[in-house]
């Protein structure tokens, strides 16, 4: 499980740099989807099986479905669609499939061991969780929010581009 763990890490932290570095936001996305997996399955070899499975539902699905929707509000036009058009080459998905692949074949190696979760995990209720959420970590759950809130809000503000105001459907117009 030590390999699991190191190896999973190695790849969290290339797929972090590479969001870092990529110019394509829709690439930074696919690496941040890659590296919030290798996340999930450190959760995973460190006994927190609920942390994972909270991981890959909360960030790697719902986060990341907030962030291309908010890329698709801000419609960039007719050259962001040439761009788009380039970026389907098999090329520009190595990195991220590379990286997949190794979580992939790391995640089945864990599951082929035993078939159960790790031996220090131990079972942790919803309740609890929501418990400790609520309880001492109040604060942190709430300036998330906030801030998921105030990336919303700018993701309309960009959206709302020059061209909308124009057309006769913003409020001074009726």
């Amino acid at each position: 499980m030590e390999f699991t763990f190191y190896l999973s890490g190695a790849i969290a932290i290339a797929a972090t740099l590479m969001v870092i570095v990529r110019l394509s936001a829709v690439h930074a996305l696919l690496y941040l989807i890659v590296s919030l997996l290798a996340v999930a399955i450190v959760f995973y070899v460190l006994g927190a099986p609920f942390a994972a499975a909270l991981e890959v539902i909360i960030y790697a699905g719902a986060i990341m479905v907030l962030f291309v929707f908010v890329m698709m509000m801000l419609n960039l036009g007719k050259t962001a669609a040439a761009k788009e058009r380039d970026w389907l080459n098999p090329g520009m998905w190595a990195g991220p499939a590379v990286l997949a692949a190794l979580l992939l074949a790391e995640l089945i190696y864990i599951l082929m061991q035993d078939g159960s979760t790790p031996a220090s995990a131990a079972v942790v209720d919803a309740k609890a969780v929501g418990i400790i959420l609520f309880g001492p970590y109040l604060l942190g759950v709430e300036l998330a929010s906030l801030l998921l809130l105030a990336g919303l809000v700018g993701a309309c503000h960009l959206g709302w581009y020059e061209g909308r105001r124009g057309n006769g459907r913003d409020h001074e117009n009726g």
